[in-house]
């Protein structure tokens, strides 16, 4: 189940912060408010407007890229393309992560990169994409095309859904023993309960999702959490990999890893990013994008998720083909 994490913003007073606001010599309340615009980057913690080669310049040395999408928009696809594409012209090989396939594709993903002749629905098929992630294919193909034109590792970020699937159904401590957990190497992992992610997650599914028990909250929300604790395992198991490696060519400096999952897996660093620091021991050079279709209307609540610092980078987009995302009120 996909749960649309915007509306777990709180409703706050649309006040303008400091950092955001041009002319840093004036009285605030005198101070413009930014001008938002489709494309733009903004640098969160300072309120920046960053021209896109500096933006470029400042992602080439990380060692871990989070971009989180809203999901079917082909815009969002054009953005993350536009990153992959200029990392390769830094003579960086980066290594794309997407939420969007399992760990029980992993095999099929290998070969949909060494087999540039296999047809599509074999691929599909062997990927489980119906079972993982399902709807057309056609809108996130660009990715994995790009990886397999470029030859870039591509890695399935997500646990198996059917491991999902088992922790909404039973909770996560019944799950874990589970003999499949075992076969996964997921049985003995370290889940943080932490609680602001724990209402990140639970508000809006008590929004979005009225009327159920506490106890449904309680096993939707471990469910959440062992996703993204697979994903920080993932992304961690990754960095590890590329660091016990031999050392690349100069001309090809592995990394940094691309994760490409839906905005709700990186707002706040608390889903995923965080999960990977720990797991790192706080030793990753990582940062996280936020891409929001912009509308006119919605300035105030750019303003908010700035204001509450939602990423290291907010960028704006064109609205996709689908319009503006659903949100819960």
């Amino acid at each position: 189940m996909r749960w649309t994490f915007l509306a777990a913003v709180a409703l706050v007073a649309a006040l303008i912060p400091p950092a955001l606001l041009a002319a840093g010599d004036l009285p605030a309340e005198t101070r413009p408010a930014p001008a938002f615009q489709e494309w733009q980057v903004w640098e969160v913690k300072t309120g920046r407007l960053l021209p896109f080669d500096e933006w470029a310049a400042a992602l080439g040395p990380l060692e871990v890229i989070y971009i989180g999408e809203e999901h079917h928009n082909a815009r969002h696809i054009e953005a993350a393309l536009r990153i992959l594409n200029t990392l390769v012209a830094q003579g960086r090989q980066p290594a794309l992560a997407m939420e969007m396939f399992g760990w029980d594709g992993q095999a099929a993903l290998d070969r949909y990169l060494a087999d540039k002749d296999w047809a599509r629905e074999p691929f599909l098929r062997e990927v489980h994409w119906e079972a993982n992630w399902g709807g057309a294919f056609d809108d996130y193909e660009p990715l994995p095309a790009f990886a397999r034109a470029q030859h870039l590792p591509l890695l399935a970020l997500n646990p198996p859904k059917s491991l999902v699937r088992l922790v909404a159904k039973r909770g996560l401590a019944q799950a874990l023993t589970d003999p499949d957990m075992a076969r996964w190497r997921m049985n003995d992992e370290v889940f943080v309960d932490d609680a602001a992610y724990h209402d990140m997650i639970v508000t809006p599914l008590r929004q979005c999702h009225g009327g159920l028990t506490d106890e449904a909250y309680r096993r939707m929300y471990e469910a959440s959490m062992f996703r993204d604790e697979g994903m920080a395992k993932t992304i961690a198991d990754a960095l590890r990999r590329m660091q016990d490696g031999s050392a690349p060519e100069p001309q090809h400096r592995v990394g940094p890893i691309v994760s490409y999952t839906g905005g709700g897996h990186v707002q706040y660093r608390l889903p995923v990013p965080n999960r990977v620091l720990r797991r790192r021991e706080g030793s990753v050079k990582q940062a996280t994008i936020y891409l929001t279709s912009f509308e006119p209307g919605r300035a105030d609540e750019l303003r908010r998720l700035m204001q509450e610092n939602v990423a290291d980078y907010l960028w704006l987009t064109p609205l996709g083909a689908r319009g503006a995302p659903e949100r819960c009120r």
